[in-house]
């Protein structure tokens, strides 16, 4: 579990490591622009505040840091790692993105590909670890990841002076657990799923986190066969709740993106701004809504094609 001054204690230790991205606001609605982070995406908090905190408590090992992920957050580890000076070894399935695979390597981390989803890469990783004593850096599930990715909140709440509805993609959801505990009291979180990789769906429906089933546009970077403990006793404290969307919806919703505002997002991203395209989510008149924008690194040819711009709402 997590609280503010978990995530206010982060931003304190990571400092100046990371970008405070920008906002813009479009009338009541304000974008987060958070894909303009250090690797194109907010796993850099998260990856920072993971291997400082071990580094402050002397459990810094030679081996380095392992990590396990469908692309971004071992982007994150990869990049903290180099600037720390620390060896990095990732572990990511086979049907990663290619970009992201060169990204990695590209970074200077050791790259293991290893089965179709994220769980048999996360076991490898888990392995390794094992065998090396090499620091775990969760992709979603550790209160260090949780609390530096809650860091964005703060830099939003600043930025806005508040806002009184964040929307947010959901994967494993360490995002969204450090922002519903930055904004406890605050700011209302609401999570939006694709119908493909909806772990949180089915976990509040459940009472606890259990596996489902992985699939679709966004299960590269949402694709979390189970949301993580952290960040589902997070959602039940602070009463997040979640809305469901379609590939449809996910594809459509980034293609407006880039055609409304010129930006160029990742399928997972777009499934937050989804939820108010489609009318998932409806705005009451005057509500202040933050929609995070978290990931970029994606393949933008497809945004151009004939046919990709979609109507407004």
């Amino acid at each position: 579990m997590i609280s503010r001054s978990d995530v206010e204690a982060a931003r304190a230790r990571i400092g100046s490591r990371v970008r405070t991205t920008p906002v813009f606001a479009d009338g009541d609605r304000v974008l987060k622009l958070e894909q303009l982070q250090h690797t194109g995406s907010f796993k850099a908090r998260g990856a920072f505040n993971r291997i400082l905190a071990a580094a402050e408590k002397g459990g810094l090992p030679d081996a380095g840091v392992v990590a396990a992920s469908g692309g971004n957050a071992g982007l994150a580890v990869a990049y903290a790692a180099r600037e720390l000076g620390v060896p990095a070894e990732v572990y990511v399935p086979e049907t990663a993105p290619a970009v992201k695979v060169a990204g990695l390597r590209a970074l200077g981390a050791a790259v293991v590909q290893v089965g179709r989803e994220y769980a048999e890469a996360y076991d490898a990783a888990t392995k390794r670890v094992a065998d090396t004593g090499a620091l775990f850096c969760h992709a979603y599930d550790q209160p260090e990841i949780c609390a530096g990715q809650g860091t964005l909140a703060l830099e939003l709440e600043e930025q806005t002076g508040g806002v009184d509805t964040v929307l947010v993609a959901v994967g494993g959801g360490g995002l969204m657990a450090g922002i519903a505990a930055a904004l406890e009291g605050r700011s209302r979180v609401i999570a939006v799923e694709p119908h493909g990789c909806a772990s949180l769906n089915a976990a509040l429906a459940a009472g606890e986190p259990v596996d489902v089933e992985v699939s679709g546009v966004a299960a590269d970077s949402l694709g979390a066969r189970r949301i993580g403990e952290i960040a589902f006793a997070v959602a039940r404290r602070t009463e997040v709740t979640s809305l469901l969307v379609s590939d449809e919806d996910v594809i459509a919703a980034r293609r407006d993106l880039w055609r409304r505002y010129h930006l160029v997002l990742e399928h997972g991203t777009a499934a937050a701004y989804a939820a108010l395209l489609t009318g998932a989510y409806h705005p009451a008149p005057g509500e202040r809504l933050a929609i995070i924008c978290c990931g970029a690194n994606t393949d933008p040819s497809d945004l151009t094609e004939r046919g990709a711009s979609t109507t407004t709402e």
